[in-house]
């Protein structure tokens, strides 16, 4: 600072406490140029004059009296230079050389000489002002170059949108009072007179200061003097015009309204930059709340995703057979339900979950965010290991639900089997007990004793030709029992009574032949056409009802195969049918025979055959029987052809269409494949080429409806294999889904490359010399390549690789260390260190001009400069200030400004 005191003694001044001008170099530019008007008029209007020297002295004494002290009469006060080398000194902020000492004219023209070379040396261009002239007092010159000053000082930084400084203040002006009514500035002179424009610029920035609604325009005066009054009061602006002197001149002076509204910019440029880092921020904390809102969707999504798949594997995982083949039916049309119902729109969820995850990851890398990592369980890994536990749940699920239906029906036949076979036994060996215990041999004559004896032995082939029945009821029983059959107590019950009966008569008829045979001594004569009808007549009536019972028995197949088996055994049964007919009528022949002798020999035969309860009219009935039964088994034969050869042509149908829907899915895949890799066109070009093959693909959905109205046929037919094609309707399931999923996906890549254009400025020339490049060094065409031929697309591309770097590189592009970079990792690096982002530091100096150059932030300031949601955003996440300087309710905005990029505290 100039030593004044030493200079002057007479003037009593303060330490400066530095000035508010900046200095700095350079051309005033044309507008300077202008001001050589001082020069060519002769004399200043005298109201002008008057304007500016209240303006002017005004304006040097707000600077002034940091130095404490003033000037009274500006052409006067400045002649001697000491308050003008000062003033300078205090608007600029930089020391001048030391004033000379004394009174003398010289010492005076030395000292403005010194004050006119620093101006200069500011780049400002003086025409025809001399020390000379400002050492005698010359008023025209000594406003000249406060002009000069007030231009180069106060006004010539001022520039908005590139303009000039007169141009730039007067843009500044003209927005912040466009929303006011009644105002209209166009120039810096009668757009000022009513007063309404120092009002509105006052009340942009300070409504509380000024109650604009109740100002009239038809009233300057009150205007202007209300306007001049707030603006000294409340914004420290000096009063430096007359509201009278405005009203009552034509066109007030330009350079007065100039230099006083050029204080109110200066008040309020603190404003602006509060507005400026209010707004970086407001932005920076939009991207954060739509980021953390596509995280809650995902974390919902992802949430009812694995909650669905959760309820679901237990489900599939439950294999207790049911009792009945309707229960298991149920269960397997609930899987049909599943499989066509439920899951289709969870597969689409799965997917559309990976592609916003994908988006929302983008997004984050693009606003220099740190990566979205999911809650612990709801990564998309383990969204993928949950969705593989539901398919292996899945998996076999199908299979059981039919091999279970298989056994069941298989059992229920077998069930019934055990009934019949058992029934036929039971009704055979009614009574038997009873007949071998029998003691009627005791008083029988020996004609009896001979007839008992043969009867006996009929009963002994008649139960030895039952022994195949009883094993084949106790095989049955022991079948049932290891197919799990439900009602085994009741099977295994009814098999032991059975067993234990047959025990029963098997002790019984040895006793009676003991018995008889005691007595066959006894005996001479016996009948021996009886016997030997008896003995031809019993295998005959089992053979007859065994007949009867195959020819009922039901039967199950599941191939044209084996029906025709069935039929050709059924054939060749009734080519047996001629000679059984003849072994009939011999069997007949002998009762006949027995008869004629009888009646030849006037023998009086006593009621029937004594050897054996089958009489002629029960083997013609079951003759009669086994006749109608051929018929209706030929009936149900011909009906089960006709069944299986429905099933053959269901299979062949189902396997036309799959042979075509499978191959064309297979294709479509490939395709897909070769689309990702060898894309052409801008990348909205190829997006609509995807979208347009997503379509061409949902359209082709009909196809596979059809497969499954065909496969539902086949499964209702319970048709359980399928030689005609290769392809089940698992795999085709299986092959859609990823086909639907593969052209999603590959869509979404295509949209995250548009999102990293955009947002990176990468043009359309630069996005296809890029994949080109990418194609090219793509050998194994897959969309990805290892790290050598990567190293040998970043050479091509212009890159001086040593080891280090290219390790720099990898862990960039390949942050997970798979060995593998794709086409989207590779144009994120090529765009990313170019770029121009948001950044920690950016933030933490928005919200320091908030804070007004604190350290922190109170929530008062932060509900004042930003919108309402934003600043509560703010509040909630802010953590309390812990620093020294800390006051009640201090908010620390550098932790949570760092927070936002995931970096560590500064």
């Amino acid at each position: 600072m100039v030593d004044y005191h030493a200079a002057n003694q007479s003037y009593q001044y303060g330490p400066s406490s530095g000035g508010n001008g900046a200095g700095g170099g350079g051309s005033m530019g044309d507008y300077m140029a202008q001001e050589d008007d001082w020069d060519r008029d002769l004399l200043l209007d005298p109201a002008w004059e008057k304007q500016q020297r209240k303006t002017f002295t005004a304006w040097c004494n707000s600077h002034l009296r940091k130095a404490g002290t003033q000037i009274e009469n500006i052409d006067e006060d400045f002649r001697d230079g000491l308050k003008l080398m000062l003033l300078l000194e205090v608007i600029s902020g930089e020391r001048l050389p030391k004033p000379e000492r004394g009174k003398m004219r010289v010492h005076k023209i030395n000292n403005v000489n010194k004050a006119l070379d620093f101006i200069a040396s500011k780049g400002v261009k003086l025409v025809s002002i001399g020390a000379e002239e400002i050492v005698d007092g010359n008023a025209k010159m000594t406003l000249g170059m406060i002009w000069t000053i007030i231009l180069r000082f106060a006004i010539q930084d001022i520039s908005v949108e590139e303009t000039s400084a007169k141009e730039g203040l007067l843009l500044w002006c003209q927005r912040k009072t466009a929303p006011y009514k009644n105002v209209n500035v166009q120039n810096f002179h009668i757009s000022w007179k009513d007063g309404l424009a120092f009002n509105a610029l006052i009340h942009r920035h300070r409504p509380e200061l000024i109650e604009y609604d109740k100002l009239r325009k038809d009233d300057p005066v009150t205007n202007l003097n209300n306007a001049f009054e707030v603006a000294e009061k409340y914004l420290d602006i000096p009063k430096m015009l007359d509201a009278e002197d405005i009203v009552g001149t034509l066109r007030p002076d330009e350079k007065a309204i100039m230099t006083y509204v050029s204080c109110f910019y200066h008040a309020f440029s603190g404003a602006q930059k509060a507005e400026t880092a209010a707004n970086r921020i407001c932005k920076v904390l939009a991207v954060n709340q739509e980021n953390e809102h596509l995280m809650e969707d995902y974390e919902r999504l992802a949430s009812d995703l694995l909650e669905w798949i959760r309820r679901t594997i237990p489900w599939l995982e439950d294999r207790v057979p049911q009792k009945t083949i309707q229960e298991m039916q149920q269960k397997l049309e609930d899987f049909r339900d599943y499989r066509r119902v439920h899951k289709p729109p969870k597969v689409q969820e799965k997917c559309q979950l990976e592609i916003n995850f994908n988006t929302l990851q983008t997004k984050l890398r693009l606003s220099n965010r740190p990566a979205f990592m999911p809650s612990e369980g709801r990564m998309v890994s383990d969204i993928n290991n949950g969705w593989q536990h539901l398919e292996q749940a899945e998996k076999g699920y199908e299979e059981w639900l039919l091999n279970e239906i298989r056994r069941l029906e298989r059992l229920d036949h077998l069930a019934e089997k055990f009934r019949q076979k058992a029934s036929i036994h039971e009704a055979w060996t009614d009574g038997k007990e009873a007949m071998l215990k029998h003691r009627d041999y005791e008083t029988a004559t020996l004609s009896d004793i001979k007839a008992l004896i043969r009867k006996h032995e009929a009963f002994e082939s008649d139960l030895a030709a039952h022994q195949d029945r009883v094993e084949q009821i106790a095989a049955i029983a022991q079948e049932l029992n290891e197919l799990d059959y439900y009602d085994s107590h009741n099977v295994n019950t009814r098999c032991q009574k059975i067993c234990d009966q047959w025990d029963a008569l098997g002790s019984l008829t040895q006793s009676r032949r003991e018995a008889l045979e005691k007595t066959e001594k006894q005996l001479e004569t016996i009948d021996q056409l009886h016997l030997e009808y008896a003995k031809r007549a019993a295998p005959f009536n089992n053979w007859m009802e065994s007949a009867m019972e195959d020819l009922q028995d039901m039967f199950i197949v599941h191939t044209i195969e084996e029906i025709e088996g069935l039929i050709s055994a059924h054939d060749q049964f009734k080519s047996t049918l001629p000679d059984a007919d003849r072994e009939r009528e011999a069997i007949l022949a002998i009762h006949k025979e027995a008869h004629r002798i009888a009646e030849s020999n006037h023998i009086k035969l006593s009621g029937s055959n004594p050897y054996t309860t089958v009489t002629p009219q029960i083997i013609n009935s079951k003759w009669e029987k086994v006749q109608q039964l051929v018929p209706k088994r030929d009936h149900a034969l011909l009906e089960e052809q006709s069944k299986q050869q429905s099933n053959e042509h269901l299979r062949r149908q189902f396997a036309s269409q799959a042979n075509i829907v499978g191959p064309w899915i297979q294709t479509k895949m490939e395709e897909i494949g070769r689309i990702s890799i060898e894309m052409n066109g801008t990348l909205e070009d190829q997006l609509n080429h995807l979208k347009r093959y997503e379509r061409s693909i949902v359209d082709y959905k009909p196809n596979l409806d059809l497969l499954e109205q065909q496969h539902q046929l086949i499964q209702e037919a319970l048709i359980f294999d399928n030689k005609h094609t290769n392809y089940t309707m698992e795999h085709i399931r299986v092959g859609w889904e990823q086909l639907l999923t593969t052209i999603a996906r590959t869509i979404n890549e295509v949209e995250n490359q548009i999102l990293t254009r955009d947002a990176k400025g990468i043009s359309q020339e630069q996005m296809q010399e890029f994949r080109a490049s990418f194609n090219h060094f793509d050998k194994k065409q897959t969309g990805s390549m290892d790290s050598d031929d990567f190293r040998a697309l970043l050479i091509s591309t212009g890159y001086s690789l040593g080891d280090a770097e290219f390790n720099r590189i990898m862990s960039v592009v390949d942050p997970n260390h798979s060995g593998l970079v794709t086409f989207q990792a590779f144009i994120d690096f090529m765009s990313r260190e170019t770029t121009d982002t948001d950044t920690a530091d950016q933030v933490i100096a928005s919200f320091k001009v908030l804070a007004g150059d604190k350290n922190f932030i109170t929530a008062e300031e932060l509900r004042r400069e930003l919108p309402p949601d934003q600043a509560e955003y703010c509040i909630a996440r802010m953590a309390p200030y812990q620093g020294p300087d800390a006051v009640p309710g201090a908010l620390d905005y550098k932790s949570f400004s760092t927070a936002l990029y995931g970096e560590s505290d500064l």
